[in-house]
């Protein structure tokens, strides 16, 4: 099994800076993806960024230029930098994870239980 444990929500003001973390650990082989979505009050979960093994980076549209995603591959984690942040960036931010139990097999989806991110004046 896998687990995934973020950290780093909290309050800010419009403008300010946040950084999540997302620490996976358990039985892991291989990590194809990792990813935060974001689920807004009342609202769809959505897509924020993702980032494979290979080093590709996708952004959801209403991100891009203020959040960055970043790994390290050593202690299984990664990370979302937030900057500028805006009102509407509140939501409950979940890591996402692709991860195999050992490199020959398939990989299975885990979603951590997310961190509150609160941008309110």
């Amino acid at each position: 099994q896998v687990q995934l444990v973020e950290s780093g929500g909290g309050l800010v003001q419009p403008g300010g800076s946040l950084r999540l973390t997302c620490a996976a650990s358990g039985s892991i082989g291989r990590i194809d993806v990792m990813a935060w979505y974001r689920q807004a009050s009342g609202k769809q979960r959505e897509l924020v960024a993702t980032l494979t093994s290979g080093g590709s980076k996708d952004y959801g549209d209403s991100v891009k230029g203020r959040f960055t995603i970043f790994t390290d591959k050593v202690r299984n984690r990664v990370y979302l930098q937030m900057n500028s942040l805006k009102l509407e960036d509140t939501a409950v931010y979940y890591c996402n994870a692709e991860i195999a139990p050992d490199r020959d097999r398939r990989a299975n989806t885990y979603w951590g239980l997310g961190t509150q991110v609160t941008v309110s004046t």
